[in-house]
């Protein structure tokens, strides 16, 4: 019986103070061969993450300013269209436009607009008008498409 009790009241040579009693849950490793674990900065880690973040969202950001620009740039095109428009049909045609040819629009001294079949270059060295406006085919929808604006 004297064997069964020593067994039973066994004790541990190492100091109670330097035994864990779940070692795989501590956050450092408990022995010496145990896999190195450092602990990790979380400012670190979190700086990283922040700017992957802001890296991502300036990307997006850039598409996004890419494609407002191509939006400014067609909503300036139809504006153009829309005045060059507007000009063509309160000028003085000497002829009813048919649809699928080019005229060309210009300007007289006193400001007001004469659509012409002959282009800018055909009128030989001098246009007998103050200034070419835009050239522009009538759609079959009755628009125009202007090819050829002035700037103004």
């Amino acid at each position: 019986m004297e064997e069964k009790e020593k067994k039973e009241t066994f004790e541990n040579p190492i100091d109670a103070d330097k035994v864990a009693e779940n070692p795989g849950l501590m956050e450092y490793a408990h022995t010496v061969g145990s896999a190195v674990i450092k602990p990790e900065d979380k400012g670190k880690v979190k700086g990283r993450a922040m700017a992957a973040m802001v890296q991502q969202t300036n990307k997006q950001l850039e598409q996004l300013y890419a494609q407002m620009k191509v939006l400014a740039e067609q909503a300036q095109e139809v504006k153009k269209r829309v005045e060059v428009s507007e000009q063509i049909y309160q000028a003085e045609m000497g002829f009813e436009p048919l649809v699928g040819h080019t005229y060309h629009l210009y300007q007289r001294k006193d400001n007001s607009f004469v659509l012409s079949m002959v282009e800018p270059s055909g009128w030989g060295k001098r246009i007998p008008f103050e200034r070419y406006v835009a050239s522009a085919t009538l759609m079959a929808d009755h628009t125009w498409d202007v090819s050829d604006a002035e700037e103004s």
